[in-house]
């Protein structure tokens, strides 16, 4: 699990020999996932929930539920991206035939680390549990901002991390998780009575969710 992207494709890809057919609900199920992350962090809902469902029907045909609580787990991921946080209920329901690793990383998404075996995880969040390096060296973005919605979470976000996030989000024209960091540097700034700062955001705000 290096990131998110390579997350997905590697539980897909097991068992496939290099000259075996790819099976079609492997490469529907990739696909729409991709497509669905791809769509959510637009903030486009209606299409994100659509591929979401096709990619875990997919998953379903094959009557594994270890596939299907693989994607729910992506899903959780890349929601907390965008700080849109709660215990992944469709993950918990089929977390009885989750890996060790997919608990692990599912309980490094809650933000609550006790007991945690970071060693699970891959290794870029690790580094986020142990606290050892910046936010900004994360490559993958996708992963660099689910590492920053842990940290919100966890409370340990810094406003390096928040910058961080802000920029990255703004580079892929991630309109939603964009909007919502925006909107946590908003608020700090107000917080602290810097209302330049404060208008300044949010003329990227409005520009942003296209009300200006």
């Amino acid at each position: 699990m290096k990131n998110l992207a390579l997350m997905i494709a590697a539980v897909l890809a097991a068992g496939c020999g290099s000259k075996a057919v790819q099976p079609d609900w492997k490469t529907n199920a990739g696909s729409s996932l991709k497509a669905y992350s791809q769509a959510y962090l637009k903030g486009e809902s209606t299409r994100a929930d659509a591929e979401f469902a096709r990619a875990r029907s997919e998953m379903a045909s094959t009557g594994r539920p270890d596939l299907v609580a693989h994607a729910e787990l992506y899903r959780c991921a890349t929601r907390t991206a965008a700080l849109e946080m709660d215990d992944c209920p469709g993950f918990a329901a089929l977390v009885q035939d989750a890996t060790a690793a997919e608990r692990a990383y599912a309980q490094y998404l809650t933000g609550r680390w006790e007991g945690l075996d970071a060693a699970l995880l891959p290794e870029q969040h690790r580094a986020v549990v142990q606290g050892r390096g910046a936010l900004s060296a994360i490559a993958d973005p996708l992963s660099q901002l689910v590492a920053a919605g842990v940290l919100m979470r966890a409370g340990r976000v810094t406003p390096a991390d928040i910058a961080a996030a802000t920029a990255t989000a703004s580079a892929q024209g991630w309109r939603r998780p964009l909007l919502v960091w925006l909107g946590v540097s908003h608020q700090r700034a107000m917080a602290a009575g810097d209302t330049a700062e404060a208008a300044r955001l949010q003329r990227r705000i409005d520009l942003a969710a296209g009300t200006k």
